[in-house]
């Protein structure tokens, strides 16, 4: 930390202010009402005994600092700012009797009054030592608590963006290896094919380098790079799988995690599409819910086909959405009469 923390923190002065208003009125209480002493040395008096100890207390705030409370034993706090609190409110009542007697036409009056109030002085000298003090700790602790809260709340996010690229990272090169290979077979069998799907999935690699710093798109965004995906597995399976599209009008602008819809397709190829002779519907719906947008995948399949693999993509998915949106239940996976469907929820709260 660096500054005072009067001087960074309003609260803190406005706390601080309060304080020597409280000093000022415990030190005309104490010390100089009822007693016989013309007004302007008693003005006199307040001014400067008051004016030093300001000056002074601005100063303790760098003992305290010092001395911390995390790297310094107890005792040594405590005896330390004994012998600093007995130091410096002694010089604080020689230097302002020194200053104030050389002020007034009548020393003597004003020195009796000075050592007869001397008690009062320095029990409210050392009060006020170690009060200032106490509070100084208190906005040093809270200062400091308050920047390592935000530190950790950006190193969190650090974690979390880290996360959240790696689980990205995962996901993407299934389709890569699986389109190279798509591609070595189309080589020898159909060139023309195999062109076309070089062509389409240098595309593809362009949109997934054009988004790949951004953990958010558009819904539309992600739909075009569905269908891109979409036309170069349908040059390898043909009429093997149709897509069916079902989206409202008002979805089309919502946010949602990018790449999140891809692997859900690219299991519907791998574990329907691939295993079965017959024709696969693969269908995508979306619709506002409540305070979601529900985006429904789905397709038919064959048999155990869909009991395959590791259930890496569906893992990703999750882990995803918890990580950006802070809710465990945004995935919802079902098998019922031979059709796959994955629900997935985005939240529309931070959506405009």
């Amino acid at each position: 930390m660096t500054g005072h923390p009067i001087i960074k923190s309003p609260k803190s002065f406005l706390l601080y202010l309060l304080f020597w208003i409280l000093i000022v009125i415990l030190y005309l209480n104490l010390i100089v009402l009822d007693r016989e002493i013309d007004i302007n040395t008693v003005v006199l008096d307040v001014i400067i005994f008051n004016i030093l100890l300001l000056g002074l207390g601005i100063g303790f705030w760098f003992t305290a600092k010092f001395l911390s409370i995390e790297n310094h034993k107890i005792f040594r706090i405590i005896s330390n700012h004994l012998i600093e609190g007995i130091i410096l409110i002694s010089l604080w009542l020689v230097l302002g009797y020194f200053i104030i007697s050389n002020l007034v036409d009548d020393k003597e009056l004003y020195s009796n009054f000075f050592f007869a109030t001397l008690k009062f002085r320095a029990a409210l000298g050392i009060f006020t030592y170690f009060l200032l003090t106490a509070f100084y700790y208190i906005v040093i602790y809270y200062t400091g608590f308050q920047e390592r809260r935000i530190k950790e709340t950006e190193l969190k996010n650090l974690v979390t963006e880290a996360e959240l690229r790696s689980l990205k990272f995962q996901i993407n090169p299934h389709f890569i290896f699986n389109s190279l290979n798509s591609m070595s077979a189309l080589t020898e069998i159909d060139p023309k094919k195999a062109k076309q799907m070089i062509i389409k999935l240098a595309e593809f690699l362009r949109y997934t380098l054009a988004t790949n710093d951004r953990q958010i798109v558009s819904l539309n965004e992600e739909l075009k790079n569905i269908r891109l995906y979409l036309e170069i597995e349908k040059i390898r399976f043909e009429d093997k799988f149709e897509y069916v599209e079902e989206v409202d009008e008002h979805c089309v602008k919502v946010q949602i995690p990018s790449m999140i819809l891809q692997p859900l397709f690219e299991n519907a190829i791998k574990h329907a599409v691939y295993e079965t002779l017959d024709t696969v519907i693969l269908n995508l719906s979306c619709a506002k819910q409540d305070s979601f947008l529900k985006i429904v995948i789905q397709n038919n399949f064959e048999g155990e086909s869909h009991k395959k693999g590791t259930g890496l993509g569906l893992n990703n998915i999750q882990e995803r959405l918890r990580l950006i949106y802070q809710q465990d239940n945004l995935m919802a996976v079902k098998k019922e009469e031979n059709i796959f469907r994955v629900t997935i929820y985005i939240p529309l709260e931070n959506n405009s």
